[in-house]
């Protein structure tokens, strides 16, 4: 069956390491794909890939649509799985209706949608226009890929993005964004020869997508782990060797890692003060991190570097004060996140304390606001800042064809109407829209759940829904 080609190729594509910046190898099967379904292909200079395929009979004067999805995956796992992203492939869990991974993400963002579009290309049975089939590298970390499309390698002016994670919903707006990275210049130095290394650690939070589920409320272990640390330091002043949490901008982190340097007859106070913020925290978290912990271990590590007291200050300021979470709300659509912050990743090199963060806003001002609190928090520390990888909103098109087609073939398939949302999370619909004078765009697909933790699922009944929902859509396209 046409419907078992989808998860036919899902089954392959996980095989295939593709983590962002690692997208040689899916790049390459692709214009493999291609090459053995005797299809036109492009494979650009960053890896992108477009295949083409003609219309089918009686679809020749349809318009030309675009099938576009990302071809790399958010690379996330338990601590505790031992799980080489670069080469590794991902472990599929088929649990009654879903599929896992194993302790890793999944990948069905978006690989569902690479699935999708290889099952209409290999079909002969189907009925469609002229279509070309865009997979971008780079999505996850930065939207490099669709930035460096070059719009002249495709015709259509109709675009549907299937890097949406709930069904029945058509995704017709989005918000822009921008990375930001901060960083702590560090004047390294020997402890003193009183103090004892510990290592503090967060675990057991959920994360999630750093813009679908930011405004779910979950502990971020990268800002909690600064509250731990600052509620130290105030009772036991300590020097701050090594501080590290999340591994992606746009994941919510879920773990993070410090390590001290204390006075040693200092261990009980210090555990009885670990023990207090472990009451804290699972108070204020219980329902939305009800696992959340905070241990403090000896460090079984040499660490031979720590900041000054002064600095170790400075660095906890930055970490209590740099923006995150939900910044402002939209007043136009009740619900909708309008402005946040994600502090997604903070690492410890030769150099200093790194700490980098995923702003979104679907209002430009509000993000360049949000972009400016981040500076001024690190002007008044003392470290370094750089705002890069921009991607537009995605404004919504009141007189857009294709959603007039999507929403009539749902009502026809499914007796209800579908429901027209703006979220906030980056698709490539905006820069794309940005590339490309006159595109037409929709996003839609399937059901995920926990998107860019280890806990990815995505329903396999939904799956086949959203796809034949697509061919419904291609087939009316000729009316």
């Amino acid at each position: 069956m046409i419907l078992d080609k989808i998860f036919k190729y899902f089954e392959e594509i996980s095989k295939i390491p593709r983590g962002s910046g690692n997208e040689k190898g899916i790049s390459d099967y692709l214009v493999n794909f291609a090459k053995k379904h005797n299809l036109e292909c492009i494979q650009d200079e960053v890896l992108n890939v477009i295949i083409k395929k003609p219309a089918t009979p009686g679809y020749e004067n349809a318009p030309t649509v675009i099938l576009q999805g990302h071809m790399d995956m958010v690379c996330e796992k338990n601590k505790d799985k031992v799980h080489d992203f670069t080469k590794d492939p991902i472990t599929l869990r088929y649990i009654d209706d879903m599929i896992y991974a194993d302790n890793t993400t999944l990948g069905a963002d978006n690989g569902i949608a690479v699935a999708m579009a290889l099952a209409v290309l290999s079909s002969d049975d189907i009925k469609h226009p002229a279509l070309e089939v865009l997979m971008t590298v780079d999505e996850e970390s930065g939207m490099t890929g669709a930035s460096a499309l070059n719009p002249e390698h495709l015709a259509g002016r109709i675009l549907i993005n299937m890097d949406s994670e709930e069904e029945g919903e058509l995704l017709v707006s989005c918000a822009g964004g921008s990375r930001t990275t901060t960083t702590f210049k560090a004047d390294w130095k020997k402890p003193e020869n009183t103090l004892k290394a510990y290592a503090v650690a967060i675990r057991g939070l959920k994360g999630g997508h750093s813009g679908m589920e930011i405004d779910k409320g979950r502990g971020n272990s990268n800002k909690l782990l600064g509250r731990v640390l600052d509620g130290i330091y105030k009772e036991v002043p300590f020097q701050l060797s090594h501080l590290s949490g999340g591994s992606k901008t746009n994941a919510i982190p879920r773990e993070a890692d410090a390590v001290i340097f204390a006075p040693g007859e200092k261990y009980e106070k210090l555990m009885e003060i670990i023990k207090e913020w472990n009451d804290i925290l699972k108070n204020e978290y219980k329902v939305t991190d009800p696992d959340v912990t905070v241990t403090l271990n000896k460090a079984e590590e040499n660490y031979e570097n720590t900041l000054s007291y002064g600095d170790t200050e400075r660095v906890l300021a930055l970490l209590m004060a740099t923006p995150n979470g939900v910044q402002t709300m939209s007043s136009s659509m009740e619900g909708l996140v309008e402005s946040s912050s994600n502090l997604g990743v903070v690492t410890t090199n030769e150099e200093g304390i790194v700490f980098d963060s995923s702003i979104r806003s679907s209002v430009d001002s509000l993000k360049e606001y949000i972009k400016e609190q981040a500076c001024s928090v690190a002007k008044l520390a003392g470290a370094d800042f750089n705002a890069h990888g921009e991607y537009p909103a995605w404004e919504y098109n009141p007189d857009s064809r294709i959603r007039e087609v999507f929403k009539k073939v749902y009502k026809e398939k499914y007796g209800k109407e579908p429901k027209i949302v703006a979220v906030h999370a980056g698709v490539e619909c905006g820069l794309l829209g940005k590339k490309i004078e006159g595109l037409d765009m929709i996003s839609f697909g399937p059901d995920m759940y926990d998107v860019h933790t280890p806990n990815e699922h995505v329903s396999i009944s939904s799956v086949k829904r959203s796809y034949e929902y697509l061919l419904a859509v291609l087939e009316a396209l000729n009316n």
